[in-house]
């Protein structure tokens, strides 16, 4: 189960990375579940709520409430180049 801390300091790419590991691991479950009998049939709702939050990720640093890694970075670099700037 991934937290909703670890997600938000992850970036962009590993985010949509892990989104579509989960996309494909779902499918593979319900082709399972089709043919037979699930081990631990809760891991769909675990799939899916995981999901969940990774979107609820995206679409907080789309809508700009909250950044992403790769956001904050670039916000910082730009104020280091602010005050280097100044300091000349």
């Amino acid at each position: 189960m991934a937290k909703i801390q670890t997600l938000r300091e992850m970036t962009r790419d590993e985010l949509l990375q892990k989104k579509a590991d989960l996309e494909d691991e779902l499918f593979n479950l319900q082709m399972r579940r089709s043919i037979k009998t699930l081990d631990n049939p809760l891991r769909l709702r675990t799939i899916g709520r995981d999901m969940a939050r990774i979107l609820t990720v995206l679409s907080e640093d789309q809508k700009g409430i909250r950044k992403l890694a790769e956001s904050r970075q670039s916000v910082l670099s730009q104020s280091d180049a602010r005050t280097k700037a100044k300091g000349d």
